[in-house]
C-alpha cells in the first residue's frame, strides 16, 4: 500500500489544517460525551430524564460531566497508530493495517490494566495516559477483535457478522490523511475496521465515513463529500446497503424540518450504515454544531456514537471555533486530544523534518517508536 506524498505547506495551509484536524477529534469526542448518557435510554426515556425537548447539554456519565466513550478512546489510538504508521515508514517495513492493529491492542489493555506498565518502553506516550484506563462500556465485538494477537483482514475478518457501528466511529483520522488518494483512504479504512467488524455493512461503512472525512478535509463541501464516496463505494462488493443509506440520507434533506422522528428512522436498529446516515443527515441540516449534536443523540438507537460521527464531520467541515466552547471546557481529556492533534498535523506536514534522511528528532521517536 502506498500512499502520495503532499506538496510543500504554506504557513496558511498548516494552520487551516491543524484547525481541522483539531475539529474533527475534539469534535467527535464532544459529541460521544454528549450521547454517552443517553446510550442505552429510548426517546422516550431520553425526554422523561433531561426534559420534553430531550438532551441539549452535557450530562452526567461515567462519574461525571463531559466524560467520553470507548469510540473516542479508540479514536485516539487510531491517531497514534498512524502517526507510528508514517514514523515506520522510514524503516522500509511498512504496512499501516499492521500497525493500527498494534495500536489497538494498546488499547485493548487498557481495558484490562489497572493502570500504565512503564516496563513497556515501545509503547509510546498516548499509552502513558491513565484517565485512557478506564472501561466505558466496550462491546464484545470490540473485545473479541482484539481479544488475542490475531489481526482480522479482508479475507480473514474478526466478527464476520456483526454490524454495529463502533469501527465507523474510530475511522475519522484515516480522513485526515490529506496527502494520500481517496482509494487508499478507504481501502486502510476498510482493511482495520475488519480487524474488529467483519460484516461488509461495518467495514464499508468505516471506508466510506473516512472517504467523507477526507474530503472535508481537503476542504470541500458535506453534500460533495459524500458523493465522493458514493462513486468510491460503487466499485466495491456488497455496498448497496451503504450506499443506500447514504442516497436515503441526502434525500432527507428535502423532506420538511428535521427532527428525532427522522434521525430515526435514517438510523434504523444501529447498524453501522444507519448511523453513518444519521450522522450526515445531522451534519447537513445543523444550524451550528450543537444543533445538529443534539439531533443526532436525541434518538432511540446509539447516541454516543451518533453524536461521534456527526462531531467528527462538523469539526473537520467547520474546525474547532465552532465547537460550542463551553462543552469543551468540560471535554474529559481534552488537553490529551488537543496534543495528539498538533502531533498528527506535525507529522503530517513536517513529518520528514522530524524522522527524514536528513536527521531525526530523538524526542518524537520516543513519543512515537519504530
Amino acid at each position: 500500500m502506498g500512499a502520495t506524498t503532499g506538496a510543500v505547506w504554506g504557513r496558511a495551509e498548516q494552520q487551516d489544517f491543524r484547525s481541522r484536524v483539531r475539529g474533527t477529534l475534539l469534535g467527535g469526542a464532544v459529541g460521544d460525551a454528549l450521547g454517552g448518557p443517553a446510550d442505552a435510554l429510548a426517546l422516550d426515556e431520553i425526554r422523561s430524564a433531561y426534559g420534553g425537548e430531550g438532551l441539549l447539554d452535557l450530562a452526567f456519565g461515567h462519574g461525571g460531566r463531559g466524560t467520553v466513550t470507548h469510540h473516542t478512546q479508540l479514536t485516539l489510538f487510531t491517531v497514534d497508530g498512524l502517526i507510528r504508521a508514517q514514523v515506520r515508514r522510514d524503516t522500509g517495513a511498512w504496512h499501516p493495517p499492521t500497525d493500527l492493529h498494534r495500536a489497538y491492542l494498546r488499547w485493548a489493555a487498557t481495558q484490562r490494566d489497572w493502570g500504565p506498565d512503564e516496563r513497556r518502553k515501545d509503547d509510546g506516550w498516548l499509552a502513558r495516559e491513565e484517565w485512557l484506563y478506564a472501561r466505558r462500556d466496550p462491546t464484545r465485538a470490540l473485545l473479541i477483535g482484539l481479544g488475542d494477537d490475531t489481526m482480522g483482514t479482508l479475507e480473514t475478518p474478526k466478527n464476520p457478522g456483526e454490524l454495529g457501528p463502533e469501527a465507523v466511529a474510530r475511522s475519522a483520522p484515516f480522513g485526515l490523511l490529506v496527502g494520500w488518494e481517496p482509494q487508499l483512504v478507504i481501502q486502510l479504512a476498510v482493511e482495520c475496521a475488519a480487524q474488529t467488524h467483519g460484516h461488509p455493512i461495518a467495514y464499508l461503512s468505516a471506508g466510506a465515513y473516512a472517504v467523507i472525512m477526507h474530503a472535508l478535509a481537503r476542504g470541500e463541501s458535506l453534500d460533495g463529500a459524500v458523493q465522493r464516496a458514493l462513486a468510491l463505494l460503487a466499485a466495491r462488493p456488497g455496498h448497496q446497503p451503504v450506499s443506500d443509506a447514504l442516497q436515503h440520507a441526502l434525500g432527507a434533506v428535502r423532506q420538511g424540518l428535521p427532527g428525532p422522528a427522522r434521525v430515526e428512522e435514517l438510523a434504523g436498529d444501529g447498524t453501522a450504515d444507519g448511523l453513518l446516515a444519521a450522522s450526515v443527515y445531522c451534519a447537513l441540516v445543523g444550524e451550528d454544531v450543537r444543533h445538529g449534536l443534539c439531533l443526532a443523540v436525541n434518538q432511540s438507537g446509539p447516541s454516543a456514537a451518533a453524536g461521534a460521527l456527526t462531531g467528527g464531520l462538523l469539526g473537520a467541515l467547520h474546525g474547532e471555533t465552532a465547537l460550542p466552547p463551553a462543552w469543551l471546557a468540560e471535554l474529559e481529556g481534552r488537553p490529551t486530544i488537543l496534543e495528539l492533534a498538533d502531533d498528527f498535523a506535525m507529522e503530517m506536514t513536517q513529518g520528514p523534518a522530524l524522522h527524514g534522511p536528513a536527521g531525526s528528532s530523538p524526542g518524537w521517536l520516543a513519543r512515537y517508536p519504530r
